[in-house]
């Protein structure tokens, strides 16, 4: 199985990956968040009949693939989306705010 190329960046106020997988639809994805890992695959049944073809060199064919990611204690875990548009998965994690204030410890 080859695995797809990401991207990640990271702003203010969330975390943001993209994944490249040309090929799929919304369907053939799945996402799941245990603890502070997010896991993305994605299954496609093989085509059959004229959507077959004999290549003679396929490299982004991306019928299986499974990525995971360790997240940040930062991210809110209510507040991820996925949106799949032109071969991008993207999926976006808000940061918890509250997690990231700046506190000054005082020595004692």
């Amino acid at each position: 199985n080859k695995v797809p190329g990401v991207n990640i960046l990271e702003t203010e106020d969330s975390y943001k990956i993209e994944l490249a997988a040309p090929g799929l639809t919304k369907e053939d994805f799945q996402i799941n968040l245990k603890k502070d890992t997010l896991s993305v695959w994605a299954e496609r049944k093989a085509l059959e009949g004229a959507d077959q073809k004999d290549y003679t060199r396929k490299e982004f064919d991306y019928n299986s693939f499974a990525r995971s990611f360790v997240l940040p204690e930062s991210v809110d875990a209510e507040k991820i989306s996925a949106e799949y548009v032109n071969g991008i998965l993207n999926i976006t994690i808000g940061k918890d705010v509250a997690k990231l204030q700046e506190k000054e410890i005082k020595v004692s």
